[in-house]
């Protein structure tokens, strides 16, 4: 074969091996996608990373909402307590075998015992945290009661004290009204320990030896919007405002009456309780 023909023959082989090696690297590379992860040059070396293929992408993790719908919320579980213990009652009941007996009282005593864990834990938290203990706001225990009733009385004897110079009290009385005999002394011992000026109002025209300046009612209980049938009847009256504090119906003491006065004239709703 002559010499150019050799060389020809050579350079065509040469051509079509390279051919082949790149057909052979374009498919590797369709293949994968992407440079091998431990192509040191290509990814490591270049720091190319997660856009060049170097570094797989991790699936988004997924929260598994097959588990998460299988858990009851507690208001289910506690439903779900509440329906067995009535069952096990109601066969206990109709059916009432030792065994379902037995099986009730074991039942109900496991709420009994959540229900103290609950109870325990309820005023642990409370002894904890100021704000969710009420008795620092109305005490219980005898002492700190005794303690708190004390300041209240101090502070309501204060608001009496100065409560004439804008307040007056109407006194709704019936001849007739047995009540009436009772409530006219205790009406005219607080006005009188307060200076109080009071009004004694006869609804049915009688006399009450209590105020012998009674006057006959003349439609004032309607004018003030207060119930006209019920006696004895206590109503403040603000000069300021010009307007009637019904107090109360029938017989109070006179500490319930004092305070009454003291509540609706000095504590807003809400703010007492």
């Amino acid at each position: 074969m002559p010499r150019f023909e050799r060389r020809a023959l050579t350079a065509m082989i040469a051509l079509v091996l390279a051919s082949a090696s790149t057909q052979a690297a374009v498919a590797q590379a369709s293949e994968t996608s992407a440079p091998a992860e431990n192509d040191a040059f290509y990814c490591e070396e270049r720091k190319l990373g997660y856009w060049f293929y170097c570094t797989k992408p991790k699936p988004a993790h997924k929260p598994d909402t097959a588990a998460q719908a299988s858990l009851p919320d507690a208001v289910t579980r506690m439903e779900a307590i509440t329906a067995e213990l009535r069952e096990l009652k109601a066969r206990a009941i109709l059916e009432p075998t030792p065994a379902n007996v037995t099986a009730y009282v074991r039942f109900q005593r496991e709420q009994l015992d959540r229900a103290s864990l609950f109870s325990d834990v309820w005023q642990r938290a409370i002894w904890q945290d100021p704000d969710l203990d009420y008795t620092l706001q109305r005490p219980v225990s005898t002492l700190a009661k005794r303690q708190w009733q004390d300041s209240r009385t101090a502070e309501r004897n204060g608001v009496m004290a100065g409560l004439s110079a804008r307040y007056g009290l109407f006194y709704f009385f019936a001849q007739s009204c047995g009540a009436c005999e009772v409530m006219a002394p205790i009406v005219r011992s607080v006005t009188g320990t307060w200076g109080i000026t009071v009004r004694a109002i006869s609804t049915d025209g009688g006399p009450s030896r209590h105020f012998p300046n009674y006057i006959v009612e003349t439609n004032q209980r309607a004018k003030m919007g207060l119930e006209p049938k019920v006696t004895p009847a206590v109503v403040l009256w603000d000069a300021l405002k010009g307007r009637p504090i019904p107090i109360g119906y029938g017989v109070m003491s006179a500490d319930e009456l004092q305070d009454r006065i003291y509540l609706l004239t000095q504590k807003e709703a809400g703010h007492d309780y």
